[in-house]
């Protein structure tokens, strides 16, 4: 992996040199003679055959393949023959062939050889001066992946102080040596020189680069401002959803807004998350209904849970390690209690009672089947709503039992069972809330006027059958 960055990064650094001639200071002490670097030497006729060989083997291509298909063999044994007479070389051919065997150094992952090769580079009186800017570059981000920040940034301000141009690239690796460093603040800054430039140079910023950017705002917290990090951090993260709209993204930025207390957004960007179907997790389904609930959505609720017990997922069992294709929303009874609350809250009670029946039977209260008595009675089931109130009844933990009691004696009332509703309004008469004894008294001088009704009614309809 760090070969493969390393050697891409010895290509694209080439494409930031600035081309013109200035004048330069040895990286060395001020005190120091400057030392004008030309902006192109020739090389000697010997050392330039021998080079153009190494780039040859280079830049060899499989005929089979038409991939590439370096020598580096061949390119080592000749710049080991260049090396090996280098104090009989003049200082810019001794440059060229520094720089070479940094790069194969890069290949082999010998990082500290790298080093020491475009150490040597730079500090050559007659290196050119395209060729040394590169080397300092190519040496800042060798420093960087050895550990060595501080090197990394004081070389890379050198380059840019030597150079016309800036590149959005070049600040971003600026500022992610200073990240490194723990300089929190010099990293935000110059980071966020790099997004800017590369919006101007016409290009998409990388997606670690507004990671940075995030991270140094996180770093910086307590500083500048929960709050104002945060909607830092939800400006960044709106982006990043629309130009890398990857889940992770998409959590975070619902998760901030959360913490802003701006629901409805974190309901939005969730959902979009979802219909992009990017969610996988039980809590995101739950958590994404609930929002829906909150903001009146009921039947949109209901269908994400719907959808969340259908998908489903490979997970690993942590003890025997097979992989499991598992439903990402389990049925348990509080994923059934929630999706019969969205169906009801939906006016679909017709898909909310089976669902809450399930719920029911795996409760180890009774308020699910309670709950279940209640759509009962509103769809006209008196005797299922009965039979449901007293298993909830039965399996007690019900809150507000003299309300349970008075819902009892009111589907009793409907069927005409005036004794059994006139026991449970009874029930909910010695209650210590005044208003409910009040309630209950009330239905059961009614009851006690129906009934008589009832009877007098039956008496009448006797009558006229047996004149």
């Amino acid at each position: 992996m760090r070969t493969k960055f390393l050697q891409t990064l010895f290509i694209s650094i080439c494409l930031t040199m600035a081309s013109v001639e200035i004048t330069a200071q040895s990286s060395k002490s001020k005190s120091e003679q400057k030392i004008k670097y030309k902006k192109a030497r020739a090389l000697q006729t010997s050392t330039a055959k021998k080079m153009a060989k190494v780039y040859e083997a280079l830049e060899r291509m499989n005929e089979e393949t038409g991939k590439e298909d370096p020598d580096y063999d061949t390119a080592k044994e000749i710049l080991g023959e260049l090396r090996a007479n280098a104090d009989n070389l003049k200082s810019y051919d001794r440059s060229v062939v520094w720089n070479s065997w940094g790069y194969l150094y890069i290949v082999d992952e010998e990082i500290q050889l790298a080093i020491n090769s475009y150490k040597k580079l730079i500090n050559e009186p007659e290196v050119t001066l395209g060729l040394r800017n590169a080397g300092l570059l190519y040496l800042a981000q060798l420093y960087m992946s050895d550990g060595q920040h501080q090197k990394a940034v004081d070389l890379i301000l050198e380059w840019m102080s030597q150079v016309e141009k800036i590149t959005a690239q070049s600040w971003s690796i600026l500022a992610g040596a200073y990240y490194q460093l723990e300089d929190y603040d010099k990293s935000l800054i110059n980071m966020e020189k790099a997004i800017t430039l590369a919006e101007e140079e016409g290009y998409k910023p990388k997606e670690n680069w507004y990671m940075t950017v995030v991270a140094s705002v996180e770093e910086l917290k307590n500083k500048i401002g929960i709050k104002k990090a945060m909607l830092k951090q939800v400006a960044i993260y709106e982006i990043l959803v629309n130009l890398y709209p990857k889940k992770a993204y998409f959590v975070r930025l619902g998760q901030t807004y959360g913490q802003l207390d701006r629901e409805k957004d974190f309901m939005v960007t969730l959902n979009s998350a979802y219909l992009k179907d990017l969610l996988d997790k039980e809590t995101e389904y739950v958590t994404l209904a609930q929002l829906l609930l909150l903001n009146q959505n009921p039947y949109q609720a209901a269908k994400v849970l719907e959808a969340g017990r259908v998908k489903k997922v490979i997970k690993v069992n942590e003890e025997t390690k097979e992989e499991l294709l598992v439903v990402v929303v389990k049925d348990s009874e509080k994923n059934l209690r929630l999706l019969a609350d969205a169906w009801r809250m939906a006016q679909e009670i017709d898909r909310a009672i089976p669902i809450l029946e399930r719920a029911a039977k795996m409760s180890k209260d009774g308020k699910n089947y309670v709950l279940l008595g209640n759509l009962y009675l509103a769809e006209d089931n008196l005797e299922l709503a009965i039979d449901s109130i007293k298993k909830g009844l039965e399996k007690g933990k019900v809150s507000k039992v003299s309300q349970v009691y008075l819902t009892l004696g009111q589907a009793y009332f409907e069927l005409q069972m005036f004794n059994d509703a006139k026991k449970q309004f009874g029930k909910a008469s010695r209650d210590k809330d005044k208003k409910v004894i009040a309630t209950a008294n009330n239905w059961i001088r009614y009851t006690e006027r129906e009934e008589e009704r009832v009877k007098n009614l039956e008496l009448r309809r006797e009558f006229i059958k047996n004149s």
